[in-house]
């Protein structure tokens, strides 16, 4: 310890004997390295829009998309493209990604919810982890009787969201992810949560959104699904 201490003073007075142009020269380098190595792909905030976003706010392409947790569609895309748009893109803070809610099944309110409520940090490692294995708890719900599930519809907004969840059998994933049974059912009883997802997607319909996933680069809806027509957008923009 005592040779440590003895190396960091000698630099110290090195680092002072040298021109302040000399240790301007120094310190750029190193400040320069240390924004390279920033991960932005961690940084994720709620979006005044109602999405949840990742990476750099400066970025200089910014992608929008509007999913469906119940999309096979969507599904195919997290699992072709989620790694490497987080990987190549986002982390380095050249593009951020912006996932909003667009309500198309019944089991996308409820889903949606629960999601809001893990917070901005684990919403999107969740999202992907529900598509990986969306054919199972889709298949659950498919497998219901069909006057139970009629039962269900019938029921108030909220109501027929929880009792969709439960019909998912996703509860042990959410609590998995540090979420309490009544912390679930507070979020899911949560009346200006679900009208909030509501008013998502109607703004998405104004926009031009019509199916998911939509995407929006810089502004523009690009009219593709297909992350090998997307990628160059991201890439060249």
């Amino acid at each position: 310890m005592r040779l440590r201490a003895i190396a960091a003073a000698f630099a110290s007075l090195l680092l002072l004997a040298l021109p302040a142009s000399s240790q301007a020269q120094r310190a750029r380098p190193h400040a320069a390295a240390h924004v390279a190595q920033r991960d932005w792909s961690q940084m994720a905030v709620r979006t005044p829009e109602g999405g949840v976003r990742i990476g750099n706010p400066a970025a200089p392409v910014k992608l929008v998309e509007y999913g469906s947790i119940t999309c096979p569609h969507c599904a195919h895309f997290s699992g072709e493209a989620a790694q490497a748009l987080r990987a190549r893109y986002v982390r380095s803070g050249r593009v951020s990604w912006e996932y909003r809610p667009y309500l198309i099944f019944p089991t996308d309110p409820g889903l949606f919810m629960l999601l809001n409520c893990l917070g901005p940090a684990r919403f999107f490692p969740a999202a992907e982890q529900l598509y990986a294995t969306q054919s199972q708890w889709v298949g659950r719900v498919q497998a219901l009787p069909p006057e139970q599930f009629q039962q269900m519809q019938n029921l108030p907004p909220n109501q027929q969201a929880a009792a969709l969840v439960r019909a998912t059998g996703l509860a042990p994933f959410f609590r998995a992810r540090g979420m309490t049974d009544a912390q679930m059912n507070a979020c899911l009883a949560n009346r200006a949560g679900i009208e909030r997802l509501g008013a998502i997607s109607q703004y998405a319909v104004q926009l031009g959104v019509q199916g998911t996933p939509t995407f929006i680069v810089n502004g523009r809806l690009v009219g593709t699904q297909d992350w090998a027509r997307l990628e160059p957008m991201l890439a060249g923009g």
